[in-house]
């Protein structure tokens, strides 16, 4: 810009160009700064914030009920018997404490260690964030024998708070209505709700939970969690299914450096890693310094213990990390006073102090349990040496494959059909069915930004296979070449080559077979290509109506069928007609490069759905009850959900 633009521009930005957004405006003009985004897990994140309050006076031991209702069109009820939200008036605002709470950015009773040593939820800004992304709030508070109320629209308060009633309970009742001109979709996931419900009542002994949703007034659904044992009831809770390999459940509960460490570990005869971790109730999928102190402290005891006992000879190496983790299920909660998380969402804990704490409690405590459980302690260690030989068997195989250049390097699969940008956050990589639907992709891309990659046929069941056989399957072998991170311990994330990853399979039944092997190959082998984010899934059409001179595109029956109702053409037609030509696509395929791109591929108007692993233990089971070795549970799983099929293409 030369400097007479400069001049100009610089008289057009003064200070009334500055604008101070007030109270909660700022909150409803970047939702995403706070809640991470206004999709569904945004959506379920405002329960967690007003449910987070009810916690944390439960952890203080001032609560032991917890309700939460699905009431219809949406609305959410959170009530708890704890001290009720104080009333009287604030002298730094000169208003109601309750309306400070509900309608200023960081302000709440978290900043002081006399109201509560430690909380979740979002230090002060939890719930007032609820409050501006919601069109209505209610928040009724039972104390000092009255119960208040207050009453709010888009964070407004709409009257002072006012006694309305006596009441002979203390605690604190909010209802809120979530802002449809936030959240594009305001229906709420019962499961979703259910499952975090479940873990906070692992997490605090002794609470009781009742979740009820009455949405449906005919099919009103009612689920009470309480759960005396803590997480060593989560973790038996997480085993249900497979063979323990120790019948006692580890578990130790103390403090250290002012820093409370819960943890709970049951080993099993399976193969799977399965660690869920709490930072003060938060779950953090991520892990974080809680995690590294766990896993450091258990290798650490394990390899002592077994040089003690001769397990392990003087000339023979250490166990590694990955060596005592096959068949571990663990649950670690910590509760600390200044948690520092990283990212808003708090996915990851960052307190380096977490770390050694962790390491100190468990660290003493698994020592003692070893030494008091020998039979146990024997089964472990030998599980523990026999995923050690089985790693160096699998790198020895692997080293043999490398060597006869199995993975080639140095040179991308001649199939793949690679994008010109070297950028990795603007360059995608689509997995697509057969090379026919890779040949119409190849020719309808954005050559600048999207590579293909045609795989042939059903790729192998990883659930099944090591990683020798992975290397050597011609199909996931091009797969991971392509995209660049390497596999196993010589996995490198920063290496990646596109961030997103797109799977486009057909949408018949062989389609979601591929791509539930996909999916499953990145559940397994590159879970935190999925983390990230990483991970996308193609929404193809599934018909093509043109009527006159215009085209329309629809993904799933029901769209379709809406779509001939409202313009009176019937849901039976299915032959064409003069005015209109049903095509129902059977494969991606079908369609020419310029109709795949401009339904499927193209970034303005296509629809990816991002690949998320919700609940761990759930995916987990569900994974190995379809793909594993055992027969029997899958025929058990396929007979009871067989009726839950209602369209199945042949």
């Amino acid at each position: 810009m030369n400097q007479e633009k400069k001049i100009e521009a610089s008289k057009k930005y003064g200070a009334d160009q500055i604008v101070i957004l007030e109270g909660l405006a700022p909150v409803r003009k970047r939702p995403a700064m706070y809640i991470g985004t206004t999709g569904l897990d945004g959506l379920h994140h405002l329960i967690k914030e007003v449910a987070a309050n009810s916690i944390d006076e439960a952890n203080a031991g001032y609560a032991d009920f917890i309700t939460l209702k699905l009431l219809p069109d949406n609305q959410v009820l959170v009530q708890d018997n704890g001290r009720g939200i104080p009333v009287e008036v604030h002298k730094q605002t000169g208003v109601s404490a309750l309306e400070v709470v509900m309608t200023k950015l960081h302000a709440g009773g978290k900043f002081n260690d006399s109201a509560y040593k430690v909380s979740g939820g979002l230090h002060g800004v939890g719930v007032s964030v609820v409050n501006a992304l919601s069109r209505y709030l209610r928040v009724e508070v039972g104390r000092d024998g009255k119960n208040w109320l207050q009453e709010y629209k888009k964070g407004v308060p709409q009257a002072k708070v006012k006694a309305i009633g006596k009441s002979e309970h203390n605690g604190t009742t909010t209802l809120f209505d979530p802002d449809p001109e936030i959240f594009p979709d305001i229906t709420f996931n019962a499961d979703s709700i259910v499952a975090f419900l479940r873990e906070q009542a692992y997490l605090v002994k002794g609470l009781k939970i009742r979740f009820e949703d009455s949405r449906i007034k005919e099919k009103i659904s009612v689920q009470n969690f309480y759960f005396e044992g803590g997480i060593s009831s989560f973790v038996r809770y997480l085993n249900r299914k497979d063979k323990p390999l120790q019948e006692t459940i580890f578990y130790v509960n103390k403090e250290a450096d002012d820093i409370a460490v819960e943890v709970a570990i049951q080993y099993t005869k399976d193969y799977q890693e399965t660690i869920l971790s709490f930072a003060n109730n938060i779950f953090t999928p991520e892990g974080g310094t809680h995690v590294v102190g766990l896993r450091t402290a258990l290798t650490r005891v394990i390899n002592s213990f077994a040089r003690q006992g001769k397990y392990i000879k003087e000339d023979e190496e250490n166990l590694i990390n990955q060596d005592v983790r096959e068949g571990l299920t663990a649950v670690v909660s910590v509760k600390i006073k200044e948690p520092q998380f990283e990212g808003q969402t708090k996915n990851k804990l960052g307190n380096n102090e977490a770390r050694a704490a962790v390491d100190s409690v468990f660290s003493e405590a698994w020592k003692t349990f070893l030494d008091e459980h020998p039979k146990e302690a024997d089964a472990v260690i030998a599980k523990c040496l026999l995923s050690a030989k089985a790693r160096q068997a699998a790198k020895d195989a692997r080293a043999t494959v490398l060597r006869k250049g199995v993975l080639e390097s140095l040179s991308l699969p001649g199939k793949l059909a690679d994008c010109s940008s070297r950028e990795a956050s603007e360059s995608e990589l689509f997995i697509v069915e057969g090379d026919s639907a890779g040949g119409s992709a190849k020719q309808g891309r954005d050559r600048q930004t999207q590579a293909i990659l045609p795989l042939k046929g059903k790729i192998l069941n990883v659930e099944k296979a090591g990683i020798n056989k992975i290397l050597a399957n011609d199909e996931l072998r091009s797969l991971i070449t392509a995209m660049g991170t390497g596999v196993g311990e010589q996995f490198d994330l920063s290496k990646l080559r596109y961030h997103k990853i797109i799977i486009m399979t057909d949408g018949d039944v062989d389609g979601a077979h591929i791509k539930t092997l996909l999916l499953i190959f990145f559940y397994r082998y590159f879970p935190d290509i999925i983390n990230n984010g990483y991970l996308y899934i193609a929404q193809a059409p599934l018909y093509k109506i043109e009527r006159a001179k215009e085209v329309f595109y629809f993904y799933s029956d029901e769209e379709k069928d809406n779509w001939l109702k409202k313009h009176g053409l019937g849901i039976d037609k299915d032959k064409n007609s003069d005015r209109i030509n049903i095509q129902r696509f059977k494969g991606l395929g079908e369609m020419n490069p310029e109709e795949l791109f401009s339904t499927t591929m193209d970034a303005q108007k296509r629809v990816l759905k991002q690949a998320k692993v919700e609940e761990i233990e759930a995916t987990n089971e569900v994974v190995e009850v379809l793909m594993g070795k055992e027969v029997e549970p899958r025929k058990k799983f396929i007979q009871t959900h067989a009726r839950a099929v209602i369209h199945l293409d042949i």
